[in-house]
């Protein structure tokens, strides 16, 4: 027994061994927490809003005739795909719209419109072959390529102002295209 303190030596060894066992389960739990949170934050932007999961703005498939100026009113990219369930391009392209309106819901507006099915809904819109892509920013502004080049785009103005109105691509994208320009675009 120690004179000094009253305690003997197994007591603190019993101490020290107690406090090794607590370190052994505090620490694992600490760090399972702090990647947890890790996790969380990372992904907090990827996750779409469960609202935007029902909301049919978001939906792939157009069954009702577009409202850009609501679509525009979201703040994020949008890309219109006009073509046709029986277009050999379109059907080349359907994967990837699909995959990009999955991935990116509540990022970007990824839509498909059969110009066969529902004709009127390209009404509006400079559509003279399938499929073609109409892009808008996540301002609601058309889409301006930094460069024009790489991607052939259509620009199309106002006959009356002269304001561009709108920007297309006639033809079939890749998921590394469409996916540079919605960054392009503003997807966050």
């Amino acid at each position: 027994m120690n004179k000094k303190t009253g305690k003997t030596k197994n007591t603190k060894k019993s101490a020290i061994a107690k406090k090794g066992i607590a370190l052994k389960i505090i620490i694992p739990i600490l760090i399972v927490f702090v990647l947890t949170g890790l996790w969380i934050i990372k992904n907090n932007g990827n996750n779409s809003n469960p609202e935007n999961e029902k909301n049919p703005d978001f939906a792939l498939l157009v069954t009702q005739k577009l409202d850009i100026v609501k679509l525009k009113s979201y703040g994020v990219p949008i890309v219109i795909d006009f073509g046709s369930d029986s277009c050999i391009p379109c059907q080349l392209m359907a994967p990837v719209l699909e995959e990009l309106n999955s991935e990116y819901k509540g990022r970007a507006i990824v839509r498909f419109v059969d110009v066969w099915k529902y004709p009127s809904f390209a009404d509006g819109y400079p559509i003279s072959t399938i499929p073609t892509q109409i892009f808008i920013d996540a301002e609601g502004n058309p889409y301006k390529p930094k460069d024009s080049e790489s991607i052939e785009m259509k620009f199309y103005s106002s006959e009356d102002t002269k304001k561009h109105i709108f920007t297309a691509h006639l033809g079939g994208l890749e998921k590394e295209q469409l996916l540079s320009i919605l960054k392009e675009m503003g997807l966050k």
